[in-house]
């Protein structure tokens, strides 16, 4: 089976998640195309692994052998070390399926009222695979602390609570070209760019 390496799949649902690769990824020779962009929707994978890169290799797989389309997925997520690394894989969905943006900041701050480390990190693991089944991963994570109250307009999830080390600002304070330069996923989506770069000068 041949595979057009010139479209590719982001295996999400999530739109933030979608703007954030399509600029990570701009100036390549490629068109990224969301899972409702095709003729027939592929089914959504379940993510019940217990680390970011299986649920990665799992979705990115899944997506590549349904749709025939080379296939980038990810696994993001935020630990918190007072938490014992919770929210972690679980990010989305540890304070339950139907929680808001704002819904999970909130609880995350009320779990975290009167602690005093509040260090943390966000992890990314991104994952490349064709529909033969042959996937490579590329991982970025920045470290920084958990916000006293919610700042900042951009980025998505948890970007308006997480203060970068070193920075000061939040993930949400930050342009997204700002954004991508320091961002777990956009460390991540560099390597993968690369990659595909290389792909596409062999």
């Amino acid at each position: 089976m041949s595979v057009d390496h010139h479209r590719i799949l982001l295996g999400s649902a999530n739109p933030g998640k979608l703007k954030e690769y399509r600029e990570i990824l701009d100036g390549l020779d490629l068109e990224l195309v969301a899972p409702n962009d095709l003729d027939r929707v592929p089914p959504e994978p379940a993510e019940d692994a217990p680390t970011f890169e299986e649920n990665a290799r799992h979705k990115a797989r899944a997506y590549a052998l349904a749709s025939g389309l080379q296939t980038i997925a990810d696994d993001s997520g935020l630990e918190v070390y007072a938490l014992r690394g919770a929210p972690g894989v679980r990010s989305r969905r540890f304070f339950g399926e139907d929680a808001s943006a704002e819904d999970r900041n909130a609880r995350l701050l009320a779990m975290l009222s009167g602690v005093e480390d509040r260090s943390a990190r966000f992890v990314c693991v991104t994952a490349l695979a064709s529909p033969d089944g042959h996937v490579e991963l590329f991982e970025g994570e920045v470290h920084g602390e958990i916000a006293k109250m919610p700042r900042g307009e951009g980025g998505f999830g948890y970007d308006p609570v997480f203060v970068i080390a070193g920075d000061g600002r939040t993930m949400a304070e930050l342009s997204p070209e700002e954004k991508h330069r320091v961002s777990h996923r956009g460390l991540a989506g560099a390597k993968l760019r690369a990659r595909l770069a290389a792909g596409q000068r062999a």
